[in-house]
């Protein structure tokens, strides 16, 4: 497939030990190896995936130059979001001027789930940080919203209403915990304001068994919310591989999508991801090589 038809997952990870720490990363699991390209693009041939964009999945420049330097090297990568420091309004300036020559960065996102400041998303200097990417054509992915930051995407949406607002993994909803009708109102909250988009991904919730009587009540909950032309699939491969993997997860996903019209089932598997992350990218047609420290990279690993 080409151009608006193809089909797109909106969330995949690759992640190296050379290129960053990934420190959240328990050590001795399924997850603790290095995940390639090449491995990815066999999962996603698998499905009959068309492209994927990249996430960063560390907040560290040297994560989204790794990121970079492999979609440089793939055509079906349809873009990368990075990271740059968003509390730091002149060092994520500058973190933009560096990438200006990168086609393939599409949005920027931090791991607030992970950041113990509650009020990450409010900070003056993040809400600066994040006029400068939205001017500069960049969208923010937010992961693991609920409970701390649902309700925060909602007001810097609101707040810059330039800057699409990508609420990943339907925020994490807390599936057979009271706070779930909680969770549901926030989301909604969040979907009245129209800048904000929502990722159908990252569903396997603890607690909660991964199939479609868990899966389906929240896409429809999501569905409702969003409207499918401000949703997008994601596979949120590798995170699956402990819980049986892509062609797993894609199957549960894909039916729930089963029911809708052509048009409606072409934006969650594509047509949104293409406007949100304006994937038709064209890369240079050299790439570039940096020494850093003691290391020869493809592109500079400026790690936090």
């Amino acid at each position: 497939m080409s151009g608006a038809t193809r089909t797109i997952d909106a969330h995949v990870h690759l992640w190296s030990r050379a290129a960053g720490r990934y420190e959240w990363i328990p050590r001795g699991g399924p997850l603790d190896r290095d995940f390639s390209a090449a491995e990815a693009r066999l999962e996603l041939d698998v499905a009959g995936i068309d492209a994927a964009i990249l996430v960063q999945a560390e907040d560290s420049l040297a994560d989204t130059w790794f990121l970079l330097g492999v979609a440089r090297e793939h055509d079906w990568i349809a873009g990368v979001v990075g990271w740059i420091p968003l509390d730091h309004p002149e060092a994520a300036r500058a973190a933009l001027d560096a990438l200006v020559g990168e086609p393939a960065l599409r949005g920027i996102r931090h791991l607030v789930h992970d950041d113990p400041r509650d009020d990450f998303l409010d900070l003056p200097e993040v809400r600066a940080s994040l006029r400068e990417v939205a001017s500069r054509g960049l969208a923010l992915d937010v992961p693991d919203a609920w409970p701390r930051h649902l309700d925060a995407a909602a007001r810097v949406a609101r707040a810059i209403p330039e800057l699409t607002v990508v609420i990943d993994h339907l925020a994490k909803p807390p599936v057979g915990r009271p706070d779930f009708d909680a969770w549901r109102r926030a989301l909604g909250r969040a979907a009245a304001v129209p800048n904000t988009i929502a990722k159908f991904s990252g569903l396997h919730l603890p607690g909660a068994p991964f199939g479609p009587e868990t899966v389906r009540p929240l896409w429809e909950i999501g569905l409702d919310a969003f409207g499918a032309d401000r949703l997008m699939y994601g596979g949120d491969w590798p995170m699956t591989v402990p819980h049986g993997g892509y062609q797993t997860t894609w199957e549960v996903m894909r039916d729930c999508l089963s029911e809708l019209g052509e048009t409606e089932r072409a934006a969650v598997l594509g047509g949104t991801a293409d406007s949100v992350y304006r994937s038709q990218i064209v890369r240079p047609l050299w790439p570039q090589r940096h020494e850093t420290d003691s290391i020869a990279v493809d592109y500079p690993l400026n790690i936090r």
